[in-house]
């Protein structure tokens, strides 16, 4: 693939955007996108992947990476946020496999392009899950040299379509149908809880990161539930691991005021206990007080969350 041309991204400087044109899918055109805030000078650099119905915009979470020296790249997978185009159903493959071809070149970019000699993966839920599977496919080749993951969705939630169906039953409509769509357990006030023009705190844009979510396909579902069983038959991740979760979770449909300090998306005790199972070296921390995505908590939780990180880092990657 041709190197890409960084233009300003939307989020402004010092933030660059490139298009990553990708093989055509059953829709069409398809393409990612690669952020970048490069730190001068930086030969270690952060590759962050968002969660489902998300995209980056976290730039706090930037600014901490470059304060520590760190170079800060983000994907937006392929039909997602900035990747997302009209003729596409959003946030939609058949297998997670798809995005190896994104991460790959988005590792091509970061290393050979830019001259980076470590690099650091930061999932986040969905992204979190991705980044495991891949880097233990990818197990051996030295492209990655740490995993942190916020939250990773290791595990399903006791979804009523999971439940009603079963995984058997899924894999089949995922394969004769992929594309019907099913009920979202897409809880909106755990969005609420973040956003600035409701309960939160934090601007980003909604039609991007909707309240409500995106349509819930069966064939994306059925390719998450084979994710998880990978999962649950142990990866091989050769790299250390750092996986954060909050303490505690609310399972709620209704406006909770617990979604502003525990996972109102994910059960935390199922990823804590999934951890293990990732690969050798997994350093895991509960962090009290942490919503779904904890950088997005409140901002003595938030310093916690950088604390933590910034205590693995130095056992992990000491400054050059």
């Amino acid at each position: 693939m041709a190197d890409m041309e960084f233009r300003e991204d939307i989020l402004g400087a010092p933030y660059e955007a490139a298009e990553l044109p990708l093989i055509p899918d059953e829709e069409g055109e398809v393409s990612a996108t690669l952020i970048r805030r490069l730190v001068p000078g930086s030969r270690q650099a952060v590759l962050y992947l968002h969660g489902y119905t998300d995209y980056f915009f976290q730039t706090h979470l930037a600014d901490h990476f470059a304060a520590a020296g760190y170079s800060f790249y983000a994907l937006d997978l392929r039909k997602y946020g900035r990747s997302l185009r009209p003729h596409q159903s959003p946030n939609f493959v058949t297998d997670l496999t798809a995005y190896d071809e994104e991460l790959d070149e988005a590792i091509r970019v970061i290393r050979e392009v830019d001259g980076h000699t470590r690099v650091l993966m930061n999932g986040h839920s969905t992204g979190g899950l991705v980044a495991a599977l891949w880097t233990s496919r990818r197990g051996g080749r030295g492209l990655v040299d740490g995993l942190f993951l916020n939250s990773p969705f290791l595990s399903m939630p006791a979804s009523p379509v999971v439940r009603t169906l079963g995984a058997p039953a899924l894999d089949a409509l995922g394969r004769a149908t992929p594309t019907r769509k099913l009920p979202t357990p897409l809880n909106p006030h755990y969005v609420h809880s973040l956003h600035r023009e409701h309960r939160g705190s934090w601007e980003f844009d909604l039609t991007l990161k909707p309240a409500e979510g995106f349509p819930l396909y069966a064939g994306w579902l059925a390719a998450i539930q084979r994710g998880h069983r990978t999962v649950r038959r142990g990866l091989s991740v050769d790299c250390p691991i750092l996986m954060m979760a909050s303490t505690a979770s609310t399972v709620t449909s209704r406006w909770d005021p617990a979604l502003m300090h525990t996972d109102g998306v994910l059960r935390a005790d199922d990823i804590a206990s999934l951890a293990p199972r990732l690969g050798r070296h997994v350093t895991i921390i509960r962090i009290e007080g942490g919503v779904h995505d904890l950088v997005l908590s409140s901002e003595a939780v938030r310093a916690q969350v950088f604390a933590e990180l910034d205590r693995w880092l130095a056992a992990y990657f000491p400054a050059p």
